[in-house]
């Protein structure tokens, strides 16, 4: 009989987290570092990221670097294995919403979007694969979003990435998985994070959100612990190629 315990415990594991200075990713690196793994977060603010290693303490390094730059991607990856060793665990995090609508979509802002929502994830995760595969384990987990399968206005460029993260994590498992290497994706609903600032903001707005799931409330950070340690687990060792929605049950109603 499996225990049940060790089916979550990360002993020994290394895992890097993109966009870990804030938000769900930075929520991410806390609790795969609780489970025991050595984490280093990576994203674009330096003094962010301090704190989330001054937090996590000795388990714990940050990178600063913008993820999106694939010309250094080769200089990362190798900068990203050398506090802990080549990553076992791979959380991609990192994202933008330009918030534009149709008529109003620039070549940069489709182009920045698609770069660092889309791009990013699988160049890096191409880059990491390799150690991955020599150990035969590996967790790879992108985050989806809402938008994966809906429209919401002003989305246009950012629903077009998160539509990609779907066939992604579907490739990704395709192409990696015989290698024991997981690929599978978190699609949240609303949290409390810097990217819907502006929804939270809006009480009215925020009601209505939380109004059509099927839990009647937007998400709290705590919300997306199990899911994500689930998925960077030994539990989820025959689930790839999925899109777990963690969104109260708005996709559903």
């Amino acid at each position: 009989m499996t225990d049940p315990a060790a089916l979550f415990d990360l002993s020994g594991r290394v895992a890097c987290v993109t966009g870990a200075s804030s938000g769900l990713g930075r929520r991410a690196a806390v609790v795969l570092a609780e489970a025991g793994a050595k984490v280093v977060g990576v994203a674009r603010r330096a003094e962010a990221l301090d704190a989330l290693r001054d937090e996590i303490g000795a388990d714990a390094a940050a990178i600063a670097a913008d993820v999106a730059d694939r010309d250094r991607l080769p200089a990362l990856a190798e900068r990203i294995a050398a506090p802990f060793g080549a990553p076992d665990i791979l959380v991609h995090a990192a994202g933008i919403n330009t918030r534009q609508t149709a008529d109003a979509v620039t070549p940069e802002g489709w182009d920045t979007t698609i770069a660092l929502n889309l791009g990013a994830p699988f160049f890096l995760s191409q880059a990491l694969v390799p150690a991955m595969r020599a150990r035969g384990w590996g967790r790879i987990v992108t985050f989806a979003s809402l938008q994966t399968t809906r429209a919401f206005p002003g989305g246009l460029a950012y629903g077009a990435s998160k539509g990609g993260i779907g066939q992604l994590t579907r490739a990704m498992a395709e192409a990696w998985s015989p290698h024991g290497i997981t690929a599978n994706a978190i699609g949240p609903g609303f949290f409390p994070t810097e990217l819907t600032q502006a929804v939270f903001e809006d009480e009215a707005r925020a009601a209505r959100n939380a109004a059509q799931t099927c839990l009647g409330r937007n998400g709290r950070m705590e919300d997306i612990d199990g899911p994500i340690l689930f998925l960077c687990s030994e539990a989820s060792a025959y689930v790839t190629g999925q899109i777990l929605m963690v969104d109260g049950g708005f996709t559903a109603k």
